[in-house]
């Protein structure tokens, strides 16, 4: 069942990307099982969904996951790829505006609000996402410290929105007080300080409601006078999904798709240093947590400092708490991550870090066999 999936994560090793390359015939793609009706008969989309008709295309996979990169995008219905979010960085439209000896770097960002996207979070699970930009997580924004980043916000949702940016601006900037209706533009214009990793995310009432549903992304701020040393750099959002409106989340998540890493391994190289930019923006649960297997990480609690706050394999957050993982890993092969809290990791939160030697040839049928001896007693359970 999981063999199959991993084996084709496996078999981009002898490429030096470290992303999984999509094969655009991946036998997983076959069967599509759609239907032509209209959706006239699906309930208020602003509502979670556990759909089993066939109103919606529904997907050909292994049972256990979802894969994105077969779903097909069109209308109202989106598709989210991790792998491609976890290292995708937007520094925006930059200029410089000069005043006498000194210059100011500006960025430019837009970001669009929807409400009324339906995203398929596990197979045959449909769900009403809010997205920033179409995608849950929205985009990462990324600026230097001292620059002048400037956000052109739309709102293209039948509610109102806002952006609130973690940091330090004045209050017109805040995104709390001043909200944008529907079809209506603000610029938030702010200089990036301090430097750190910071959550955005909407700020109108109800606000777990705007939460739960997605409008939330990553900013990064990087120090200006002493830049943090070469890294293989990635962002990990954790997450949920309320999908029954009960207010208890049914999937939870790192980068929006339950399990996705586990068929998906994250390839990174043996002794090179690797730097996540975490992220808890989990809705409806207290707390959530990332432990990393067979090794240890630097933690600079919201990226603030240079210096480490603690060397641990083992961070707990609550909502909106973020911080900065630094690791390196001394021997090849398959090692997990996940949550700490055995309903997060078997309801979807879980992925594994598929560590390369260039220098020895791994043997890959034992990679797969770990990784799926692994997986297969605790997947399938997000719906319980």
């Amino acid at each position: 069942m999981a063999i199959i999936t991993t084996a084709f994560a496996l078999s981009a090793f002898s490429t030096s990307s470290p992303v999984v390359n999509v094969v655009q015939d991946d036998p997983r793609k076959k069967n599509i099982i759609s239907d032509n009706s209209n959706n006239s008969n699906i309930n208020d989309p602003s509502l979670g969904h556990h759909i089993t008709t066939t109103s919606h295309a529904l997907f050909d996979t292994t049972g256990d996951i979802l894969d994105p990169t077969s779903q097909v995008t069109s209308g109202k219905r989106i598709a989210i790829d991790p792998m491609k979010y976890l290292r995708t960085f937007s520094y925006g439209r930059v200029s410089t505006n000069s005043a006498g000896d000194t210059s100011t770097t500006i960025r430019e960002f837009t970001l669009i609000a929807s409400d009324d996207k339906i995203m398929e979070v596990s197979p045959g699970v449909f769900y009403n996402v809010w997205t920033f930009n179409g995608t849950i997580p929205g985009p990462t924004i990324r600026a230097t410290e001292g620059d002048l980043v400037r956000i052109h916000f739309v709102n293209n949702g039948s509610k109102p929105h806002s952006i609130h940016f973690h940091g330090i601006h004045s209050s017109e900037m805040d995104g709390v007080f001043d909200m944008v209706s529907p079809g209506g533009q603000f610029v938030y214009e702010f200089y990036a300080e301090p430097f750190g990793v910071f959550p955005y995310h909407c700020h109108m009432q109800p606000l777990e409601e705007h939460i739960s549903h997605g409008l939330y992304g990553v900013y990064i701020v990087d120090p200006k006078n002493k830049p943090r040393p070469t890294a293989d750099e990635m962002v990990m959002v954790m997450n949920g999904y309320d999908t029954d409106s009960d207010k208890e989340n049914n999937f939870y998540t790192v980068n929006g798709i339950p399990y996705y890493y586990m068929h998906h391994p994250i390839q990174i190289e043996k002794g090179r240093l690797v730097r996540v930019y975490l992220v808890n923006m989990l809705e409806f649960d207290p707390i959530n947590n990332f432990h990393l297997h067979a090794n240890m990480y630097q933690l600079y609690r919201s990226g603030t400092s240079l210096t480490p706050d603690e060397y641990t394999d083992m961070v707990t957050m609550s909502q909106g708490e973020r911080g900065i993982l630094e690791f390196t890993y001394k021997y090849p092969g398959p090692y997990m991550f996940h949550a700490h809290k055995t309903e997060f990791a078997e309801k979807g939160w879980m992925g594994t870090f598929l560590v390369k030697d260039e220098n020895r040839s791994m043997n890959e049928s034992n990679s797969v066999k770990s990784i799926t001896n692994t997986l297969q007693p605790l997947v399938g359970r997000g719906s319980d």
